[in-house]
């Protein structure tokens, strides 16, 4: 039996990079040179992003979108569904990461498809919080993010989301993010906002809701992954 998980490709203006979105798991994208080599990446990660369906309460139904106990570098079994093809932006060529709007991202969604990306939003916060709470404070250095360590990421992580928050009126103190309980409050606060704009119908500024909420998981477990990668106390 083929298990397959549903893919976007957003397509960089001057061909220099591809970004795959599993648009059914926030988070879940990955962007190099080819639509080819982007899709293998994406499936690639399928099994880190399952301990992210886990914590959401989704294992099953991640399961039987994309087989997460096998190399799907080998195994012919697991494979992308191709359902649209958009344009990128030229940050798109420039980062390899999606920063264009799918049709998807522009479809509006039920209260219960809401309730599912915030789940899964939070699962992604979650697993976040669990590798910096395990990962070594010095990081192994390397090309990307030069020297920085754990906290230089973390702080990272948190200033993004504390920007993208201005687009829903919300704006946390300056350095509360980095407090458990002023992380918490901005992080029930930040979920709020996006259930309150969806009520009345609207998208953050320019944003639609769906695109905040997967740009918000992608960049909190793109550096969950990096610091994976970069532990020291797993090399």
């Amino acid at each position: 039996m083929t298990h397959t998980i549903p893919v976007v490709l957003e397509l960089g203006p001057k061909g220099k990079k591809v970004v795959a979105v599993a648009p059914d798991w926030p988070g879940l994208a990955r962007g190099v040179k080819s639509e080819e080599a982007a899709i293998e990446r994406l499936l690639s990660y399928a099994p880190r992003y399952a301990p992210v369906a886990k914590l959401a309460g989704m294992a099953g139904a991640f399961a039987s979108s994309g087989d997460t106990h096998v190399d799907p570098h080998v195994d012919p079994e697991i494979d992308a569904d191709i359902i649209e093809r958009y344009a990128g932006t030229g940050s798109t060529d420039f980062w390899g990461i999606s920063f264009a709007f799918s049709s998807i991202d522009q479809q509006p969604m039920t209260d219960a498809e809401l309730a599912r990306e915030l789940t899964l939003m939070q699962a992604c916060w979650s697993f976040f919080d669990n590798v910096r709470a395990r990962v070594s404070a010095e990081m192994q250095r390397g090309q990307r993010g030069g020297g920085r360590d754990r906290d230089h990421i973390v702080r990272h992580t948190f200033a993004a989301e504390r920007d993208w928050a201005k687009k829903l009126g919300v704006q946390p103190p300056e350095g509360a993010m980095l407090t458990d309980a002023g992380l918490q409050e901005h992080r029930q606060t930040y979920g709020n906002a996006i259930r309150e704009f969806h009520a009345q119908g609207k998208m953050a500024r320019t944003w639609p809701l769906r695109f905040l909420i997967r740009h918000t998981a992608f960049h909190t477990l793109d550096h969950a992954w990096e610091m994976e990668d970069k532990d020291l106390k797993a090399q």
